[in-house]
């Protein structure tokens, strides 16, 4: 627990978070689409790492992040309406 303060815990997950991204830094398409296919494995130990430390925070701080996401999700579907963002990557006060 000595290392896993907030501060800590997010630095952690933007570093796991770079080293997922590392995997697809300039590559192609079609170069990334080949490459997770070799090196699926590799990608999920990223994801999962960056995962883990998502719920211990959330824990650490004192929420759920299954209840945070899902009331996220609640906040997108009204600033994004499926009729007027469908197609779109306008932000929602230019919608």
């Amino acid at each position: 627990m000595q290392f896993h303060d907030p501060k800590n815990m997010a630095v952690s997950i933007i570093l796991e978070a770079s080293e997922l991204l590392e995997h697809f830094q300039w590559k192609t398409k079609e170069e990334v689409e080949s490459y997770i296919k070799q090196n699926n494995f590799e990608i999920q130990d990223e994801v999962a790492d960056i995962a883990m430390y998502l719920f211990e925070l959330a824990d650490n701080l004192g929420f759920s992040l299954k209840d945070a996401i899902e009331k996220k999700i609640k906040k997108n579907e009204a600033k994004y309406p499926v009729e007027k963002a469908k197609g779109k990557h306008t932000k929602y006060d230019k919608l």
